[in-house]
């Protein structure tokens, strides 16, 4: 069986995120399966208009959204919530997210992040997306990584490999029937 498309996306798209760090974490453990292509999608590469109008930039990312099999959302909480570059990344494509697997790597202070993942699945719900149950969430994130991008925390490496291992199978069900929605 072809490898499936795993989309990495980055949430957010503030001066200084530690998003890009954790994303290359996951983008590492990931490529080491042979059965995933890592795909990056970095919301800072796409200029996507708050007012949801069609532009050459929300067609490029609902192309790039299309073309994956699953996706692992890294994100951040910013005030108990989901960043809005993320939420109006969500909004700005439609069908092209259904019936499709989503896995949550959450980071933050000492919540982590999982408030932001608990609006995630009610949002990414209403997408017909499937959210898996596993979920990663990296607490005083500034405190995690070292120079090297490796991370300090077993916890997080187990849970990653179980999330990973539940979008791939979300994603082989996903190609053995056409989705109904």
């Amino acid at each position: 069986m072809q490898p499936i498309q795993l989309a990495i996306v980055v949430g957010s798209v503030r001066a200084g995120r530690v998003g890009p760090t954790v994303a290359a974490w996951v983008r590492r453990i990931a490529a080491e399966r042979s059965t995933v292509e890592v795909v990056d999608v970095d919301l800072a590469d796409f200029e996507l208009p708050n007012s949801l109008v069609p532009c050459e930039n929300s067609e490029r990312f609902t192309r790039t959204i299309g073309a994956a099999d699953a996706f692992v959302v890294v994100t951040p909480e910013y005030n108990h919530g989901v960043p809005g570059a993320l939420k109006t990344a969500l909004d700005t494509v439609k069908y092209e997210w259904r019936g499709k697997p989503v896995g949550f790597v959450s980071y933050g202070g000492l919540g982590g992040g999982i408030r932001a993942t608990e609006q995630l699945r009610q949002i990414t719900a209403e997408l017909h997306m499937v959210s898996v149950r596993d979920a990663v969430s990296l607490h005083r994130i500034r405190k995690r990584f070292d120079s090297e991008g490796g991370i300090d925390d077993p916890a997080a490496v187990d849970a990653l490999g179980r999330l990973l291992d539940q979008i791939e199978w979300w994603a082989g069900a996903r190609r053995r029937t056409d989705y109904p929605g």
